[in-house]
């Protein structure tokens, strides 16, 4: 029987999440996507902690498309992790392929400063 859209991005996101874990010195960065929104959050895996988060609902992200969204949200929580004195992080792209809006975050969060 043939898996359902959600089942199988539950079974991709099991098995990066066998691999990719966050601690202090290299948080994970997770990526959720919406139809509508993107949600960028640095987590500590080893005490369950969010040591930083980002959206495209916070106040000061506002664009037209998408794709700005993500990039907003991408530059907005690498600040957010130098501010946190984090520097590298752990990508963790959630069973999304890395494509489209997760790769444009992931892009723009390399680009202001953060290392994966």
């Amino acid at each position: 029987m043939a898996l359902s859209k959600l089942e199988r991005r539950q079974r991709i996101k099991y098995r990066i999440r066998k691999i990719v874990t966050g601690t202090a010195a290299k948080p994970r960065l997770s990526v959720f996507r919406s139809n509508k929104e993107i949600y960028a959050q640095l987590i500590n895996d080893v005490d369950g902690v969010t040591i930083a988060s980002s959206s495209s609902r916070d106040k000061e992200i506002t664009s037209g498309s998408k794709a700005e969204a993500a990039t907003a949200v991408g530059k907005s929580i690498a600040e957010k992790a130098q501010k946190a004195g984090v520097e590298t992080v752990a990508f963790d792209r959630n069973g999304y392929l890395y494509h489209g809006r997760v790769k444009v975050l992931a892009d723009a969060a390399r680009e202001a400063g953060l290392k994966f």
